[in-house]
């Protein structure tokens, strides 16, 4: 799970009122669902869905002890501050990022072949940056290297190794060939 989708299960989780009081009363003590269902009078079933979502965004831990399953506030989730819940790592890419690039990969492969090599510029770098992918970095290859491994992927693979080149994403020298230092850096933008 990614950073932001934890940070947004862990607001959801603790956006209704009694589940914030489920989290204070397994603070300082285990207890058991029909325990909570009878402190809070409301139904196991309710209690029950409640501990659910406090328990799949980490927020409480469960423990079974014979017929009953225990639950216990996770302190160490709390005892994170709200700005790193909220604010992204650098290496976590903006959201819609990684999306655009699936769907784009999701439409233009198939069987792990590439079934047409994409005329729009953004959707072509996504294209080209799966296919650098596919190269060891800091290796050298020849040329004729390259296109087999392009060729088991289109068919085309004098197109795609110029434009590999001309993308920046492999460097060609007398001959030889090489991936270039990050591929990966090398991702579409969501289109405006």
């Amino acid at each position: 799970m990614t950073q932001l989708k934890q940070a947004a299960e862990t607001f959801k989780a603790l956006s209704h009122p009694g589940r914030l009081v489920i989290v204070n009363l397994t603070w300082e003590q285990e207890r058991h669902g029909d325990e909570l269902a009878a402190i809070l009078k409301l139904s196991p079933a309710t209690v029950s869905h409640h501990l659910s979502a406090l328990t799949d965004a980490k927020l409480l831990q469960a423990r079974r002890d014979g017929p009953y399953v225990l639950y216990s506030a996770n302190r160490d989730v709390f005892s994170a501050s709200l700005a790193h819940l909220v604010l992204l790592r650098q290496d976590t890419p903006p959201p819609g990022e990684n999306l655009y690039r699936e769907k784009i990969l999701r439409s233009y492969l198939k069987d792990g072949r590439l079934t047409t090599i994409p005329a729009q510029r953004k959707k072509r770098d996504v294209i080209l940056a799966w296919l650098a992918d596919h190269f060891e970095p800091e290796r050298d290859y020849t040329e004729r290297e390259v296109s087999s491994k392009i060729a088991e992927f289109h068919e085309d693979f004098f197109t795609l190794r110029r434009e590999l080149i001309g993308a920046g994403l492999m460097t060609r020298a007398n001959g030889v060939y090489r991936r270039a230092d990050s591929p990966a850096s090398l991702e579409a933008r969501p289109l405006d």
